[in-house]
C-alpha cells in the first residue's frame, strides 16, 4: 500500500465538508434571495383564496409536563377553522388526564386514548383517520407551536395540488448549557439551510419530526406512515417525493421545542436520526435505481457520501490510534490529528456558514447572533458525534427486521 492511500483518506476527510458547505451556502442564499428577501413579515401572512378546516395533530407518550402548554399554543392559532386531535398513546404518566380535562377548556380539541405504546407513527395513523380535515398540521407534544405558522404552512398546500408535506422552521427553547447554545446554531446553520439548498435543488431529505403539515390524499397515496420505521418522518418525505408529491420548507413556520442538553441524551437521540437514515437508504435503494426516481438520487448520493466520509473519518483515527502504540509502516502512517493549514481552512468556512445562516435567520429570531461565538466548538463536538452514530446506526438498520414496531422512547428534553 502506497502513501497516495493515506493522502486520499485525508483530501476526502477534508474537501468533503468544505464542498458542502459552500453547496449549503450557496444554495441557502438563493433560496433567500428567490423567496424570503420579498416576503412580508411573518406577523403578517398573505391572504389565501380560502380558509378550509385544518386539523391539528398532537401524538402524545408521557408529555404530562407539556402538554398543556402545547395545547395552549395551538388553541390560539390564527387560522379561522381548526380542530385539535390529540393522541395519548399508552402514556403512563397524568397525561390522558391532563387532556381529558383540557378538553372542557378548549372545545375544538378532541383526544383519543391507545391503552398501550403503539408508537408515534400509529398514533398519526389513528388520528389522521378520526380527522375531519382535508389538510394536517402535525407537531410533538412538548412543542409549542408559533400562533401563525398554521397560515404560513397553508400558503404551500393551497398555492399547489402537487404539495403533499410543508416542513416548518424548529427553533430551540432550551438554552441554557453549551450542547443548548450548540443546538441553537445547528438548527440554523446547518438543518435549516440544508433545508433550503435541498429545496433549490429539488428534494428534501426529510420533513421535520416536529412541525410538519400534510395533504390527506397524499398520505392516502402512500400508504399514510409505517410502523416499523425507527424515524417515521424520514421514511414518508421520501415515499412522498417519490410518488412525485413535491414538499416544501417554510421558514416562516416556527415551532419551538425542547432538546437534550446532556451527552447521553443527545447521544440517543441521534443515533436514532442516523439509523432511521439508514434504514430508508436499505428499504428503497433499489427503488431509487429507476430513471423515474432521478430527482432523489442527489439526496440519496448525499447521504451515501455522508456516511462514506464517517468511516473515512473513523479509519484516518483508528490508523492515528495504532501510531501511537506501534510503529506503523510510512504508507500507513496519520501524523496528526491537530488542526493544520487544511484544518485552519475548514473552521474559517464553518464560521462563515454560520455567519450565514445567522444573518438569514434573524428575520425570524432577532438576537440569536448573541449564540455565533458559541460555534467555534460545534466541528469537534457534533462532527464526533455524527461520525459515531453513523457508524453504530447503519449495522443496526441492516439487522433491524422488517415489521418490527417503532414504539415511543421518552427523550431527554433538556435543562429548563
Amino acid at each position: 500500500m502506497n502513501a497516495g492511500f493515506i493522502h486520499t483518506l485525508l483530501d476526502f476527510a477534508f474537501f468533503y465538508p468544505l464542498a458542502m458547505s459552500l453547496i449549503w451556502m450557496t444554495g441557502g442564499l438563493i433560496y433567500f434571495l428567490r423567496w424570503e428577501r420579498t416576503e412580508p413579515s411573518r406577523l403578517k401572512p398573505p391572504a389565501l383564496p380560502s380558509y378550509p378546516m385544518v386539523s391539528l395533530i398532537v401524538p402524545c407518550h408521557n408529555e404530562g409536563l407539556q402538554v398543556r402548554e402545547t395545547i395552549a399554543h395551538l388553541a390560539e392559532q390564527t387560522w379561522p377553522d381548526f380542530e385539535i386531535i390529540a393522541v395519548n398513546d399508552g402514556s403512563k404518566d397524568d397525561t390522558g388526564e391532563q387532556l381529558d380535562q383540557l378538553m372542557k377548556e378548549y372545545p375544538q380539541l378532541r383526544v383519543l386514548h391507545l391503552s398501550s405504546n403503539q408508537g408515534k407513527a400509529m398514533g398519526l395513523r389513528a388520528a389522521t383517520l378520526a380527522a375531519k380535515g382535508e389538510y394536517l398540521v402535525c407537531v410533538d407534544g412538548d412543542a409549542v407551536l408559533d400562533r401563525y405558522a398554521t397560515h404560513w404552512l397553508m400558503v404551500h398546500l393551497l398555492g399547489s395540488a402537487r404539495v403533499g408535506a410543508v416542513t416548518g422552521n424548529p427553533r430551540i427553547r432550551n438554552r441554557s448549557t453549551l450542547l443548548g447554545k450548540l443546538q441553537v446554531g445547528e438548527f440554523s446553520s446547518i438543518i435549516g439551510l440544508i433545508k433550503r439548498a435541498q429545496r433549490v435543488y429539488g428534494r428534501i431529505f426529510t420533513v421535520s419530526g416536529v412541525i410538519a403539515a400534510f395533504r390527506k390524499v397524499a398520505l392516502h397515496d402512500v400508504g399514510y406512515w409505517n410502523t416499523d420505521m425507527v424515524t417515521e418522518d424520514i421514511d414518508v418525505s421520501w415515499r412522498l417525493q417519490m410518488r412525485h408529491w413535491e414538499i416544501r420548507y417554510e421558514p416562516n413556520a416556527l415551532c419551538w421545542i425542547l432538546m437534550p442538553e446532556t451527552l447521553r441524551g443527545l447521544w440517543k437521540q441521534r443515533l436514532r436520526w442516523a439509523q432511521g437514515g439508514s434504514e430508508v437508504l436499505l428499504r428503497y435503494w433499489s427503488k431509487l435505481l429507476s430513471w423515474r426516481q432521478r430527482r432523489m438520487w442527489l439526496v440519496a448520493i448525499e447521504y451515501v457520501v455522508s456516511l462514506i466520509w464517517s468511516l473515512d473519518m473513523a479509519v484516518i483515527v483508528l490508523l492515528w490510534l495504532l501510531g501511537q502504540v506501534v510503529e506503523m509502516p510510512p504508507s500507513m502512517r496519520v501524523p496528526t490529528l491537530f488542526a493544520q493549514w487544511n484544518g485552519v481552512v475548514l473552521g474559517v468556512v464553518c464560521m462563515l456558514q454560520f455567519l450565514v445562516s445567522l444573518l438569514i435567520d434573524r428575520r425570524y429570531e432577532k438576537r440569536i447572533g448573541r449564540n455565533y461565538f458559541w460555534m467555534i466548538w460545534y466541528p469537534i463536538a457534533y462532527w464526533m458525534i455524527t461520525t459515531t452514530t453513523s457508524i453504530v446506526a447503519f449495522p443496526k438498520a441492516l439487522l433491524k427486521r422488517k415489521g418490527t414496531r417503532a414504539v415511543w422512547v421518552s427523550p431527554d428534553r433538556g435543562v429548563r
